[in-house]
């Protein structure tokens, strides 16, 4: 990979469990040739405590980490993104905003680890089954060859990872 350093986007309703996941994972794996965000359309005012504590017991850093509107991103002095991906169902139903700079778009379903009802053994499961979904999926992106694909193969990868276990 060249020096480019991509802005990725990470939305779901409520920005508190998946999105905010993707974006540690991303900030992390992507060695400083990615900066993640995430966002929500209905976000929740907080990030879920398991999705807190999951990332820290991995050492991830976390601060700075919060459940917050997608609107926020739409503002002219917000981040240009080359890549919004969606990862819950519902948001990627709803109108986005428009996107300044016409980013890549993907939708990577994942099953939302906040609505496990149960102990909080199930509930910590169904989060670190989360995590490990991203995180294959984030792996698999950060390592395609970004400055040998065009736009319609590099759309089309990700449109692939989105189908990944």
């Amino acid at each position: 990979m060249d020096d480019t350093r991509y802005n990725v986007l990470f939305l779901c309703t409520g920005n508190s469990a998946r999105s905010i996941l993707a974006e540690a994972l991303l900030n992390n794996a992507g060695n400083g040739s990615f900066r993640a965000y995430s966002a929500g359309s209905h976000p929740a005012g907080a990030v879920n405590p398991y999705a807190m504590e999951l990332l820290e017991k991995h050492n991830f850093p976390t601060e700075g980490l919060r459940s917050k509107p997608w609107d926020e991103f739409s503002r002219p002095e917000a981040p240009r993104f080359d890549f919004v991906i969606t990862v819950c169902d519902r948001a990627a139903g709803e109108v986005c905003p428009v996107w300044p700079g016409q980013p890549m778009t993907a939708h990577w379903g994942i099953p939302d680890p906040a609505v496990v009802e149960g102990n909080d053994a199930d509930k910590r499961h169904a989060f670190h089954d989360a995590m490990n979904q991203l995180q294959r999926r984030i792996s698999v992106f950060v390592s395609l060859p970004f400055d040998k694909l065009d736009r319609i193969k590099l759309q089309q990868s990700m449109q692939e990872i989105g189908k990944m276990p």
